[in-house]
């Protein structure tokens, strides 16, 4: 069974992008959140804020969603971008060992704010910042080093060099090819909503250098700022050990 090269990321960070671009090298199997299906409407989801009406996937389980993950890892190489909250009640040294893992972090500020533009009822375990650092600091800990890290402002300013970073450091071969696409619809990551999260995704083109934004928190509802003040250092934790650009 081949190891799965696992992003672990949190909402709104531009991971789907990523993902994006690690589905158009071709080289590996490539999954969208395997299990936050199964957290949000398969059977005895998780989620907490779901509600007795909404959508359910009838035989979806964590154990289902676990076995289309490791027979594909059976068959050749895959890519696994997901969430850690999903699953933090299954993280055996069993269940990691299968993994190389690997991490995207985002600003809360600009998680948090986001997240109450699409959930203005958001809470916070659907932030996952708290389960990321939970997760990284026992890889650290296994390791005695830290899992690679990217941070979704240097990946927007240039995305480039942190790419080459990132296969650097999690063992595969750069393509800086797999950085542009052409726009469309996004089928493949759209099992939630129709893919409504996915709007600027759809319209792009490719990863491509943006400057960095100031999310002002003071303008946010107080119990938004409440969560992002929660979180905030274990962003800063995880930030210290973020990749540099290849091109640095």
């Amino acid at each position: 069974m081949h190891k799965i090269l696992a992003l672990w990321a949190t909402p709104r960070s531009t991971s789907t992008a990523f993902e994006w671009m690690m589905r158009m090298r071709g080289d590996m199997q490539c999954f969208h959140e395997p299990f936050g299906e199964w957290w949000y409407q398969g059977e005895g989801a998780p989620w907490p804020r779901k509600k007795p009406d909404g959508p359910r996937t009838p035989g979806l389980t964590f154990e289902s969603a676990w076995q289309v993950l490791k027979s594909a890892a059976a068959m050749g190489p895959v890519f696994s971008k997901d969430f850690p909250h999903y699953i933090e009640n299954h993280w055996t040294d069993a269940f990691l060992a299968h993994y190389n893992h690997s991490f995207l972090i985002r600003d809360p500020a600009k998680v948090a704010t986001s997240m109450y533009k699409h959930w203005p009822d958001f809470v916070l375990k659907e932030i996952a910042i708290l389960e990321q650092r939970q997760l990284f600091d026992r890889l650290t800990d296994q390791m005695g080093a830290a899992p690679p890290v990217i941070d979704s402002d240097d990946l927007l300013e240039d995305p480039h060099g942190i790419v080459e970073a990132y296969c650097t450091a999690v063992g595969i071969e750069f393509m800086p090819a797999a950085l542009t696409w052409e726009p469309g619809n996004r089928d493949e990551v759209s099992w939630y909503d129709g893919g409504s999260w996915h709007g600027n995704l759809r319209d792009s083109d490719g990863l491509k250098p943006q400057p960095r934004k100031y999310i002002d928190i003071e303008e946010a509802p107080d119990r938004v700022k409440e969560i992002y003040e929660t979180v905030l250092p274990h962003y800063e934790a995880m930030h210290k050990h973020r990749l540099a650009a290849a091109s640095a």
